[in-house]
């Protein structure tokens, strides 16, 4: 991870600030899965087409994520039978800025993703808080009593722009997995989840890398993984193939 960093330290800095004026108004999103030495190998040869998102010094931003969920886990099991629209409701914080939002993402039958979000105070329980319980009542379709914390997701980010402004990359790495309702943790270091927001009209240094490297788009839920990881008995057929990829990159990596 120390070579990553060193890598991601010698790229042109841009601002949060900067990166907001970061339209993509035709926007594709694609994810990859990838092993840190498959970054380091990524980074060094797109380093000096892509700027670095930089905070206060930093150049990597912890995030903590809390999912909600029904007892019985509607809105993991939606998405594990494969249907088109689902919901996610979720409380996402910025660990360095100190900053917390409560977050709702539907995806429509047109695979449209829309995410509304307020900001939040940090309480155990975020639907104790009567503002936010308006909120969800308001933007998802279940019952607000209904829903509790169920799966912490912690990860350490790195956010890139290409030098021409018209896609941008998040690099999710140290990725692990608590579930507040059993206490069981996982892990998916050293594995790492990209996710390219690009204008699907412009040229990619970083697609382009990517093909030349062999490196297919891989769909993947961190809420999802994660819920198998520390819910084996829950049900997860569908993600079974995903699972074995997931053990088996992980026992590559390791191996010395």
């Amino acid at each position: 991870m120390e070579a990553i960093l060193d890598i991601v330290g010698g790229m042109e800095p841009i601002t949060l600030g900067e990166m907001s004026g970061v339209k993509l108004m035709n926007r594709v999103d694609t994810k990859y899965l990838v092993t840190e030495a498959q970054l380091k190998e990524i980074l060094q040869r797109i380093r000096e087409g892509y700027y670095a998102q930089e905070l206060e010094g930093k150049r990597l931003a912890a995030y903590s994520t809390v999912y909600y969920d029904t007892p019985d886990l509607t809105m993991y099991l939606i998405h594990h039978n494969r249907h088109l629209v689902r919901d996610k409701v979720r409380v996402r914080t910025y660990v360095d800025s100190h900053l917390t939002f409560c977050e709702v993402k539907h995806k429509s039958n047109k695979g449209r993703t829309k995410k509304k979000r307020i900001a939040v105070e940090p309480i155990p329980n975020i639907i104790d808080n009567p503002e936010v319980a308006a909120f969800l009542a308001e933007r998802q379709p279940y019952e607000v009593n209904s829903l509790s914390p169920h799966l912490v997701t912690l990860f350490d980010r790195i956010t890139l722009v290409n030098h021409g402004k018209t896609e941008r990359l998040t690099i999710d790495c140290n990725l692990r997995f608590e579930n507040l309702r059993n206490g069981a943790k996982a892990s998916m270091s050293p594995l790492v989840v990209m996710e390219l927001k690009q204008d699907g009209r412009a040229q990619s240094l970083l697609k382009e890398v990517l093909l030349d490297l062999r490196i297919q788009p891989y769909k993947i839920s961190k809420y999802c993984i994660g819920t198998c990881l520390t819910r084996p008995d829950v049900k997860q057929n569908r993600f079974k193939k995903k699972l074995r990829v997931i053990e088996k990159m992980k026992a590559v990596s390791y191996k010395p």
